[in-house]
């Protein structure tokens, strides 16, 4: 690897699911930017006095065990989450750490054969709901965390950002912002895009701080994706509509691609930079396919 791409030092796995620590809720908000059809919360929560604490990079994720059983009688399995805040965390000692959940209110669909073909019935996200009812005080039972390449470079200084998020992928984000605007390292001067991809201008998440980051520092950028008003576009179209402007960015040879969210942004991506002949250094061709290069990072569902 690239000296320039070497990435922090980082911890993982440091509490396993089968031996969770119990963290306290401390704060569990709505974090849209108004009424919409989603719920999607702000959760943060307090990790003192076990290995989490001081222990989490932004970009990485930790676990979830929710309390219960499934229909097979099991305990539940652990889900994860990415961090959203800076490794300094919420409380700027690294004992809060938060995430961005949104509650799975679905239709039942045929998972296999013996299955009702009749049952239209709703269903329930087990944790996702789980982590949206939690209120202060609440005890929840944590692992982690994980992740080791979906991280800020170890040099941040020495290069340009792309962020690109859909949804609650906007989660590392958050934190990734924060370190490089407001951090130790920070303000940093490098140039900084963050686009943001919803169907709906009420769905937008920590807009108002993307608003008020971007008011303050003018080396960042916040875009906005809207798919589902007028002039619709999706993050891949929004970067070719704007071609003229995103190129400079895309053609520099320090920058970094982000992508979290859901899969059908990365080939979004993918067509777009191919159109415009911008590809070179994040992507490469396996045969009829094209995978990502360490430029271009991806986290994608």
């Amino acid at each position: 690897m690239d000296d320039a791409l070497q990435y922090r030092d980082v911890q993982m796995n440091l509490v396993r699911p089968k031996a969770p620590v119990m963290g306290t809720v401390i704060a569990n908000d709505l974090c849209m930017r108004g009424k919409s059809a989603s719920f999607v919360k702000h959760t943060v929560i307090d990790v003192s006095g076990t290995p989490l604490a001081g222990a989490f990079q932004a970009g990485q994720s930790f676990g979830v065990i929710p309390p219960g059983v499934d229909a097979q009688g099991k305990p539940h399995k652990v889900r994860l989450y990415s961090i959203a805040c800076a490794s300094w965390g919420e409380d700027g000692q690294a004992m809060h750490l938060s995430t961005t959940p949104k509650r799975v209110i679905d239709e039942f669909m045929l998972q296999k054969l013996a299955d009702d073909p009749g049952d239209h019935s709703l269903f329930l996200g087990v944790c996702s709901n789980y982590l949206c009812n939690l209120v202060e005080g609440d005890k929840v039972a944590l692992s982690g965390p994980q992740g080791k390449r979906f991280l800020l470079p170890k040099h941040v200084n020495e290069h340009d950002y792309l962020f690109l998020a859909t949804g609650t992928g906007i989660a590392p984000f958050r934190g990734m912002l924060l370190e490089l605007l407001t951090g130790s390292q920070g303000p940093v001067s490098s140039r900084i895009d963050l686009v943001m991809g919803t169907p709906y201008t009420t769905d937008l998440l920590y807009d108002d701080l993307f608003r008020s980051l971007a008011a303050e520092h003018p080396n960042f950028n916040y875009h906005t994706a809207i798919s589902r008003e007028a002039n619709p576009q999706y993050v891949g179209q929004l970067i070719g509509n704007e071609i003229d402007y995103f190129a400079d960015l895309l053609q520099r040879s320090a920058t970094l691609i982000y992508v979290c969210g859901l899969e059908g942004m990365e080939t979004g991506l993918f067509d777009t930079l191919r159109k415009h002949d911008l590809a070179d250094g994040y992507l490469t061709r396996k045969g009829e396919q094209f995978k990502a290069t360490e430029r271009c990072k991806l986290e994608v569902y």
